[in-house]
């Protein structure tokens, strides 16, 4: 599982991003907004708090590891 942790800058940027979606879903209205917005703001602030992201580990599932040089 520790592969799969991101770092504290990678942490910072997603709470960075979820919390500019949740402005603009709460400055829209929240009975406005599509459903589907909602799905990225959540992932984003799981993937800050537990530092542990599913789009990175997909990716990584998908393109396989980034090789060192």
């Amino acid at each position: 599982m520790q592969k799969y942790m991101i770092g504290k800058s990678m942490r910072f940027f997603f709470l960075l991003a979820g919390s500019l979606i949740w402005a603009g879903i709460w400055l829209t209205g929240f009975s406005v907004t599509h459903w589907l917005l909602y799905i990225p703001a959540v992932f984003f602030y799981f993937a800050a708090i537990t530092g542990i992201c599913p789009g990175i580990i997909i990716s990584r599932l998908i393109f396989g590891e980034k090789e060192k040089a």
